[in-house]
């Protein structure tokens, strides 16, 4: 028994003593996105399998499928969900068909600025709605910024809300983005964004609505001509990994996987803001015109958007849209 004992220790001791890699397995994992390998989405994966392999002593490895070569946003998590991609970063509101409260991250003018968005994602609101996937075959292990969302168009500058009216634009498929700018006047036409700038090109569509930095990484003012700063909506990308995948792993692989997500979300803020600052004055220099709506105007938007705000409230659940609120008010100081 005293051998054996000996022994059991000996090996504990020599597990202990490996190194981090040994005790690791090979583990490959596809992230496909739909943007640019040179946007900032991209730049962060790359980050992302910098900081797993540096973790994890080679073993685990990220690769990178840029420019929708996997497919789109809702056929990639499709993917995940089925177990046969490993991972991707949609924006959330293609969360919207499986878990309905994802919806109240894009209600129209609900942010005011990137640090609010931080805080309410990054708390217990944001982890809530996270908690949320693995009942849809889904683990979220961050949200990283898409941004303030602008209306681009090719037929006419924007310089007030009724600007809006008649306007073809793409939208995301997504009923609220629907909604939202058929409030707002316009022609909305959901379409997969591997198909956007083509469409553009041909006149399909009159325009559509991203950050500045994905209109500028996608050369959207090669067919566009007009920006408006319109900071209709805030948009969030969610990092996520297939259930299947991550179950498959040990707890100190899942460890090192969200450790590296999390550093992977600072990094991608960071230089996502960075980009998106310097995108305008890139966009001004190529010859895009950018125009501002005036506050007044903001208010005009606003109140025709009344209705979908209150439409979408009871549909995401007015509990959630509740808590979103009260967790702004605590962010904002307003709190009672």
């Amino acid at each position: 028994m005293q051998i054996k004992a000996l022994a059991l220790a000996a090996t504990i001791l020599a597990a202990l003593a490996a190194p981090v890699s040994a005790q690791i397995k090979d583990h490959v994992f596809k992230v496909g996105i739909g943007l640019n390998d040179d946007h900032p989405q991209a730049l962060a994966v790359k980050y992302f399998a910098e900081q797993l392999s540096a973790k994890s002593g080679g073993k685990l490895v990220a690769k990178l499928y840029a420019s929708g070569s996997l497919g789109n946003d809702v056929s990639m998590t499709s993917a995940l969900r089925g177990g046969t991609l490993e991972m991707t970063v949609p924006d959330t509101s293609t969360l919207m068909s499986l878990i309905k409260p994802f919806g109240v991250l894009n209600l129209p003018l609900t942010f005011n600025n990137e640090q609010e968005a931080d805080a309410v994602l990054d708390g217990p609101f944001g982890q809530k709605l996270l908690a949320k996937l693995p009942e849809k075959g889904l683990v979220g292990l961050g949200y990283w910024e898409n941004g303030f969302r602008h209306v681009t168009n090719s037929r006419r500058p924007i310089t007030k809300a009724d600007d809006l009216v008649g306007l073809k634009l793409r939208v995301i498929q997504s009923p609220l983005f629907l909604d939202t700018f058929s409030a707002l006047g316009a022609n909305a036409t959901p379409m997969p964004f591997t198909e956007l700038y083509s469409a553009m090109e041909q006149a399909a569509v009159d325009g559509q609505e991203n950050p500045a930095a994905t209109i500028l990484s996608s050369k959207f003012y090669e067919v566009q001509k007009h920006m408006v700063l319109s900071r209709h909506m805030y948009s969030t990308w969610a990092l996520l990994m297939s259930k299947k995948t991550w179950d498959g792993l040990s707890a100190q692989e899942q460890k090192i996987v969200q450790d590296a997500a999390r550093e992977a979300t600072v990094y991608e803020r960071k230089t996502i803001r960075a980009f998106g600052d310097k995108a305008l004055g890139e966009l001004k220099k190529v010859g895009m015109q950018v125009t501002e709506l005036p506050p007044a105007e903001q208010a005009k938007m606003r109140a025709k958007l009344q209705p979908v705000l209150a439409k979408y409230a009871k549909e995401f659940g007015e509990d959630t849209t509740g808590e979103l609120n009260a967790e702004l008010a605590k962010v904002r100081g307003t709190a009672k």
